[in-house]
């Protein structure tokens, strides 16, 4: 099972790649092809083959980036880990294995085209929102949200988020103000808000709150990290920069996802 969930989770990367090349630019999706276009022989469709059957470079010598085979990759580990820690768990059945098995995918795929477009798609997000809903309807269990607990997360991340949407509308006059300069940049963007209902949607009310801190917490700690790095290169940093806030939105369910009970219980006692 565990070779199995390894190679389904590489394929699944796979897909991942494929959505990320086209879905950003409002293109259907495509066979594989190199960063110029040209078809990828099958020997290459995915990224951990082509660089190992040296096929990482077009004929005119346009390269893949190492994302593909970290993608498919990090996919396979997340699905791996999930398997790993939930598969003997009596209150996870298996239906409701394969629904966060197939979350791992899609948290991959959202983390991907944040970081390369900075954009959450709404093409990823709705069809995720209803896969969602519809675990809460199929697969309710003592520690999972049933639909209604699954709603009012969704709302929770909804409501919350959304304020810090209309926030960043502020956000950006100040920064344009303090810089004296346009700012086209979105301090903070409504995929991040379907981000945050999708992590509710999955997670449930409770649960999502916890979430909410932590994804807090570890953009803050990015958020540094990338002022820091930035002055260490040499490269200075810009007042109000915008930084990709979905990975961190991710992280925080996908912790919550996996390890609630332990961070309850680190966090608030219980």
């Amino acid at each position: 099972m565990v070779v199995l969930i390894a190679v389904i989770g590489i394929l699944a990367g796979g897909l991942v790649n494929l959505l990320a090349d086209d879905l950003p630019h409002y293109r259907r999706p495509r066979l594989p092809r190199y960063p110029d276009g040209t078809p990828r022989p099958v020997v290459a469709w995915l990224g951990i083959t082509a660089f190992l059957a040296g096929k990482r470079a077009a004929p005119n010598g346009a390269k893949l980036s190492w994302r593909y085979p970290l993608a498919e990759l990090a996919t396979a580990f997340f699905m791996l880990l999930t398997y790993a820690l939930k598969h003997d768990d009596p209150d996870v059945s298996d239906v409701q294995l394969v629904f966060w098995l197939v979350y791992m995918a899609i948290f991959v795929l959202i983390t991907v085209v944040d970081i390369e477009h900075r954009l959450i798609l709404f093409a990823v997000i709705i069809p995720s929102c209803a896969l969602a809903i519809l675990d809460a309807v199929v697969t309710p269990t003592r520690h999972d949200p049933n639909l209604q607990r699954a709603l009012l997360g969704g709302a929770l991340g909804f409501g919350t988020f959304f304020l810090l949407y209309l926030g960043g509308f502020v956000y950006t006059y100040v920064a344009r103000q303090l810089q004296g300069r346009d700012i086209t940049d979105v301090a903070f963007g409504y995929g991040d808000v379907m981000m945050a209902t999708l992590s509710g949607l999955i997670l449930g009310l409770e649960a999502v709150i916890f979430a909410m801190f932590i994804t807090v917490f570890l953009g803050a700690v990015g958020a540094l990290a990338y002022i820091v790095g930035s002055r260490m290169a040499g490269r200075g940093y810009a007042l109000f920069t915008a930084l990709p806030y979905g990975p961190y939105i991710v992280a925080g369910t996908v912790i919550m996802l996996l390890y609630a009970e332990q961070v309850r219980f680190f966090l608030a006692g219980y």
